[in-house]
């Protein structure tokens, strides 16, 4: 499993390469991580590739700075070369402790990542984790792309345990005699996703049968697909459609859109061109009654705005009243722009 996903061949043969490539394992300590990090530990002694490690210590809790040098301690003990502890300071922007510990860890990742030459990340996310995602993903009423819940490989990411259960790492931790950590915020029913994983899942698989997890995680992989397809559309639509300028007398880019087009594309493209424009603009992905507030704006009935969207981003249309001539760059656009 995690051999394919290298692209290594599992014959059971060394197959040294002059400078081999290094990756990365993302290791919380926790069992389905630490299981990760063995399992590339035999890839290692193949002399395929190198295989390092990076713990994050989110200084979260009492004593994680110990819990992450014993963890670093195990991957040495594993043979993984380098092992790196990178400790990181949260930055609270109202998105709440999760996210933000998401944030950070992630930063942590791909500057490690850089800084050491490591093309790819692993990470120990297990089919587990994928359906407790698209049930918090149909909680918050999210779109395709959500309740795709997470991918297979995404850029330098690569999850290759996504096929496998929890109880499956544990069993391999225990098999191989490492000792894992088990972080108590997982047993925290503050947490809506302790809440998830310890009572909606059992309830359902009691009532529903046991394989209701894995039809979640196959119901994110068919989503996808095409969250995939929608993308790639829409990025194309996004690039003839957007014309990029800077507000005169300021430092502010401003992204226009075509009205005409963007009214011509289906809601599915339209709603995804408008966010791919505010996520350029350095705001965040819009939800979708911003997004709909903003789709308003080409009935060209109402307010010509502006429609304020995440991340300090506002939309609005050239009214025909204003005083910017019809042939002018900007009439017939829906403007957005970032302030300060």
């Amino acid at each position: 499993m995690v051999g394919g996903l290298l692209g290594l061949k599992t014959t059971g043969k060394n197959r040294p390469v002059q400078n081999p490539p290094l990756i990365l394992v993302g290791c919380s300590g926790g069992p389905d991580s630490l299981a990760l990090a063995a399992v590339c530990a035999f890839f290692a002694t193949r002399g395929e590739v190198r295989v390092g490690a990076v713990v994050v210590d989110h200084q979260m809790q009492e004593g994680s700075a110990e819990v992450a040098q014993a963890t670093a301690g195990q991957l040495r003990g594993l043979g993984l070369d380098p092992v790196v502890v990178r400790t990181v300071d949260l930055e609270h922007d109202g998105a709440g402790p999760e996210a933000a510990a998401r944030a950070a860890r992630f930063g942590a990742l791909e500057a490690t990542a850089h800084q050491l030459g490591a093309d790819q990340v692993l990470l120990g996310h297990t089919l587990d984790d994928q359906a407790e995602s698209v049930l918090l993903g149909l909680a918050r009423g999210s779109g395709t792309r959500s309740l795709a819940g997470m991918r297979e490989r995404r850029g330098m990411y690569v999850r290759p345990f996504l096929g496998l259960r929890r109880d499956e790492t544990l069993a391999i931790c225990q098999a191989l005699g490492l000792t894992p950590w088990h972080d108590p915020a997982n047993q925290d029913p503050a947490y809506l996703r302790v809440r998830v994983r310890n009572t909606v899942l059992p309830f359902l698989g009691a009532e529903l049968g046991p394989g209701v997890a894995a039809s979640l995680a196959r119901s994110a992989t068919i989503l996808g697909y095409d969250a995939d397809f929608l993308d790639e559309l829409a990025e194309a639509e996004f690039v003839t459609l957007a014309q990029r300028s800077t507000e005169s007398g300021t430092e502010f880019p401003q992204i226009a859109l075509s009205e005409n087009g963007l009214r011509g594309l289906p809601a599915a493209l339209r709603m995804r061109v408008l966010a791919l424009a505010a996520v350029e603009l350095g705001g965040v992905q819009p939800s979708l009654e911003r997004l709909a507030a903003a789709e308003t704006l080409l009935a060209r009935s109402g307010s010509a705005g502006p429609v304020q969207l995440a991340g300090k981003v506002s939309a609005w249309r050239i009214s025909r009243k204003h005083s910017v001539p019809h042939e002018g760059a900007s009439y017939g656009k829906l403007v957005l722009k970032r302030s300060s």
